[in-house]
């Protein structure tokens, strides 16, 4: 049995409840999402290789305490880091260290800004200098797995089309598409109902409403789509070494499809942007 909510009704915490979100909370969402995109339009210029990613972490923590937000990772669960940063065969929740990136890595920097009450949530790959073809071409496929996802939503429509449009695309790219993380209900809170599956059938799932905000993030893998987590607590990495990748908006259902929240406001969010 799925609950609906109206998000002004809801206490503050993850009841298993959908919130449903009006016209001046999508506004709010606006703003928190925009800072954040515009903070991954800023990094495009700084990911290079000899950087480290505490340096890019550094970045994202000045660059939210210079506009009012603060990161929503930062002591989050024990988290010290202000954005997770994850590298090659790093899947997800990759630790921000003082490793520098070297030529031909790619990197997710995921940033998630909290202003005024309000979480701005995505996460983009950068190339490290020149990278192979074989890893432009999965994030190709994992940012058109993650439009395609977005393509779907509309009110009436259950959360598992967006699982089955992303999982059908990166089969047939013969990728794979990791099942141990997904997206989420996002607002007033960084984690909250209903979860989004990147895999799946049209039938499944709970029906998208008008209202909604959540995240989706699929995760993509070169190879076979299981995945372990390090000792750390934290890092997911693929079992097999190969190739990761992922790309990850934030968007509400509208009256007739949906708003995407984190768009880049430069137009730097999708594979193959090179620096001038």
């Amino acid at each position: 049995m799925v609950n609906y909510i109206d998000a002004a009704s809801a206490p503050l915490r993850n009841t298993g409840a959908i919130r449903l979100y009006d016209s001046q909370d999508f506004e709010g969402m606006r703003k928190a999402s925009q800072l954040t995109a515009r903070c991954l339009d800023a990094l495009v210029d700084i990911v290079k290789p000899g950087v480290t990613t505490d340096t890019i972490d550094r970045f994202v923590l000045q660059f939210g305490l210079d506009h009012g937000a603060l990161p929503a990772t930062l002591n989050y669960r024990g988290y010290t880091k202000s954005s997770c940063t994850s590298i090659n065969h790093v899947v997800c929740h990759g630790i921000p260290d003082d490793k520098p990136l070297r030529e031909g890595d790619v990197v997710n920097i995921d940033v998630t800004f909290v202003l005024d009450g309000w979480h701005g949530d995505s996460s983009r790959m950068y190339p490290v200098g020149e990278i192979k073809r074989a890893a432009e071409r999965l994030l190709e496929v994992t940012y058109e797995c993650l439009m395609r996802g977005i393509a779907v939503v509309k009110p009436g429509v259950r959360t598992g089309a967006i699982g089955e449009a992303i999982q059908t695309y990166a089969e047939a790219e013969r990728c794979s598409v990791v099942r141990d993380f997904c997206g989420h209900g996002l607002g007033r809170l960084f984690h909250d109902a209903p979860n989004i599956l990147h895999y799946g059938r049209a039938n499944e799932g709970p029906e998208l409403r008008e209202g909604m905000i959540f995240t989706i993030e699929p995760m993509i893998n070169l190879g076979k789509p299981h995945v372990k987590v390090l000792a750390d607590g934290w890092t997911a990495v693929t079992r097999d070494r190969s190739l990761s990748a992922q790309y990850e908006h934030a968007v509400g259902v509208t009256a007739t499809g949906c708003e995407i929240f984190t768009l880049s406001p430069a137009g730097l969010d999708t594979p193959g942007i090179k620096r001038a």
